[in-house]
């Protein structure tokens, strides 16, 4: 009797283990459901998509998304210090002209950069940052002649390389590129209208 007590006993036990086996088990198989690879790759899906785009960037949309980026900024700044420090009305006006449009281009530009995860430039460079410590100290007259004689190879120059990335950029950088086109060959033949003026 004692030995069957025993017997049923071990019975009993080895059969809460197995119970409980099964339950770990179970729940090891329902975690695993839980964190999937199929969740994983899903997780790092956007963090890849946004390295694949930086990468995917041709040497031509960078030089040109680097090139934009501060020379609008330079744009900028320049228009402001005319409409302060211009004396003729006609380069006050250009001033006010490339503040506006150069802020809205260089805000889509930023969209785009947002996109594509490409870090842009936040600074001009020396060349730059000279023009513009030159351009503050000229005023009246001076500053009327000096900037406007800037303005036109400026935009000359600006125009190319617009319409360079116009044809071999790629992406939203290209259509980015094409569409700012006409806005700025408005600016140039605004700017060659205020020279005749000031000569």
């Amino acid at each position: 009797m004692k030995n069957s007590i025993l017997t049923l006993l071990a019975i009993a036990s080895l059969t809460a283990c197995k119970k409980k086996e099964t339950t770990t088990v179970d729940n090891t198989m329902d975690s695993t459901k839980m964190a999937s690879p199929k969740d994983s790759t899903m997780m790092t899906t956007d963090s890849t998509a946004m390295k694949e785009a930086t990468t995917m960037l041709s040497e031509q949309d960078k030089t040109f998304a680097d090139a934009a980026a501060k020379g609008g900024m330079m744009e900028v700044i320049l228009g402001n210090i005319a409409a302060t420090n211009g004396s003729n009305q006609k380069v006050k006006d250009f001033g006010i002209m490339m503040v506006d449009d150069h802020t809205k281009a260089n805000n889509e530009l930023k969209t785009w950069a947002m996109t594509a995860n490409y870090k842009l430039p936040t600074n001009l460079d020396a060349d730059q940052q000279k023009t513009v410590d030159n351009l503050k100290m000229k005023m009246g007259a001076d500053f009327d002649k000096a900037y406007i004689n800037l303005m036109v190879p400026d935009h000359k120059a600006v125009i190319e390389a617009f319409k360079k990335e116009s044809m071999a950029g790629t992406g939203d950088l290209k259509a980015f590129a094409t569409k700012t086109i006409p806005t700025l060959e408005t600016h140039l033949k605004k700017a060659e209208d205020a020279m005749k003026m000031i000569k």
